[in-house]
């Protein structure tokens, strides 16, 4: 699993101008399911979302998990982070799972976040949405469960 994972003070995401989920304070993640995933994956991810420390301490540094913050969690499938560019000038996406085992991955991750008490809000796979946000900070990271191997 592939994740850009942004610190926002807000965010919302919409489908056709109908909101679909919105959060305040806490993480987007803008997330991509490789086809070699599997639920290991997902829980390793959830982990590693609710327990990163890019949260700002009462001396401003980054020292405070979502969890610490009581912060929210938006989490958007993007199977685009999955992108292969390096030949040619049209990204091949074979790396991406099959949209039946990269819903199936996507539910499970929603579910791993929401075991540690976090409130979760999502857009709809496979649609087309509209991403709206306040980044804070700015702070952006990109994990990856690969890099976990």
């Amino acid at each position: 699993m592939r994740a850009v994972v942004q610190r926002v003070s807000g965010a919302e995401v919409s489908i056709n101008g109908r909101v679909s989920g919105a959060i305040g304070h806490g993480l987007v993640v803008l997330l991509g399911v490789h086809r070699d995933d599997d639920p290991g994956d997902a829980q390793w991810m959830a982990d590693k979302l609710v327990h990163l420390r890019i949260f700002d301490d009462g001396g401003g540094r980054m020292n405070l998990s979502l969890l610490d913050t009581q912060g929210e969690m938006l989490i958007v499938s993007q199977f685009t982070l999955l992108a292969d560019c390096r030949k040619g000038r049209r990204p091949s996406w074979a790396a991406a799972a099959t949209p039946e085992a990269a819903s199936s991955l996507y539910q499970l991750l929603i579910e791993a976040v929401g075991r540690h008490g976090v409130r979760t809000a999502t857009g709809e796979f496979q649609a087309r949405m509209d991403v709206r946000l306040v980044n804070n900070g700015p702070v952006t990271v990109i994990l990856d469960s690969r890099d976990n191997l």
